[in-house]
């Protein structure tokens, strides 16, 4: 605990003296990375799931297809197969990295104590890039379920075959290297700027095109749209197996989906990218609880790990003061970061 107190206090002194610049991005992000890599300590086996209600709900602000729409659903399957719930009906609500869904979420059900909400780090990112009128303090958090790594893919044709290449076209012409991503603020785009950087290129030269949903990213990289996409390896592998797509390179520390590591290959870009489970702010302690002990009987369910294994997604949770200061931390290194790159919204 000490240890992320410090960190904290550190980022938070940095970004009120505007002294970011001395932090480096190396630092901030090993401090994300840590932060993301922290609260995995072994639970013990949870009690039967208790009933909530014959259909829930859960709200996720994002299009089909990407991965918080991937993981509200798994979710929900499992919730219903761990008898917490009859049925689950979805809304997906996309746009702007998940602000447009928070404050629909935050307004039509911050009282509602049948509605779960999805949300991550893609969203904290995008609110620290857009400062928007309902953030994160307007939801509860409920617990941190997974945490997934970036991968950087090409058009199979593209003249871009390594790390190597991919480096030497950014340091040579960042604008004409345009990365394909998630929502502007997002963790693509932030990580797009982390690899702009590790490559000595000026990040305020990179051309960033935000997608609502993965598909659209493979779509912009095979149609020369983009050069670079990024998103995580489950929205990524039908197109790379089917060999329409090439990955360069994961944002994690070591190998990973068969995939080397960036930091392997000399680029120090490391980032993790977490989704997790909400619910109102006006729901009630004791049933937030019930919502708690509920997710959690599903996270032990068969369903829950088979798409885990699948989506070679790692479980990460975390619930509790532990969640809600990780998020603190979490916000703060993207504000450090979304100043570090010159984001803009």
């Amino acid at each position: 605990m000490t240890t992320s107190f410090n960190r904290r206090q550190i980022l938070a002194r940095a970004t009120a003296t505007g002294a970011i610049g001395a932090l480096g991005t190396s630092f901030a992000t090993s401090a994300w990375a840590q932060a993301a890599a922290a609260g995995a300590a072994a639970r013990s086996a949870p009690p039967k799931a208790p009933k909530l209600v014959g259909t829930l709900r859960i709200v996720i602000p994002a299009n089909p297809g990407g991965g918080w729409d991937q993981t509200g659903r798994a979710l929900g399957a499992a919730l219903v197969g761990a008898g917490a719930a009859d049925q689950v009906e979805y809304e997906n609500i996309g746009g702007k990295g998940g602000t447009i869904g928070l404050a629909k979420y935050a307004e039509k059900y911050g009282n509602d104590a049948n509605t779960l909400f999805m949300g991550g780090m893609v969203m904290v990112g995008a609110v620290a890039l857009q400062k928007p009128a309902v953030d994160m303090g307007q939801i509860q958090p409920l617990a941190r379920l997974t945490s997934d790594y970036l991968v950087a893919a090409v058009a199979a044709q593209s003249p871009i075959k390594t790390t190597k290449d991919l480096a030497d076209a950014m340091r040579a012409d960042l604008k004409a290297v345009p990365v394909a991503g998630g929502s502007a603020g997002g963790v693509d785009h932030i990580f797009a700027g982390v690899l702009a950087r590790a490559t000595k290129a000026n990040p305020e030269g990179l051309v960033y095109k935000p997608f609502p949903g993965g598909a659209d990213v493979v779509e912009a990289v095979m149609s020369g749209n983009a050069a670079v996409g990024l998103s995580g390896y489950s929205e990524f592998s039908d197109a790379i197996a089917a060999g329409k797509l090439r990955a360069i390179g994961v944002s994690s520390r070591r190998s990973a989906f068969g995939l080397p590591a960036f930091r392997e290959q000399g680029l120090d870009a490391v980032m993790a990218n977490w989704r997790g489970v909400f619910t109102g702010k006006g729901v009630a302690p004791a049933r937030a609880a019930e919502m708690l002990a509920a997710i959690e009987a599903a996270t032990h369910h068969e369903s829950w790990t088979r798409t885990l294994k699948q989506n070679r997604w790692e479980p990460s949770w975390l619930t509790g003061k532990d969640l809600a200061e990780f998020m603190e931390l979490d916000l703060t290194t993207a504000r450090v970061m979304v100043y570090l790159l010159k984001l803009k919204a």
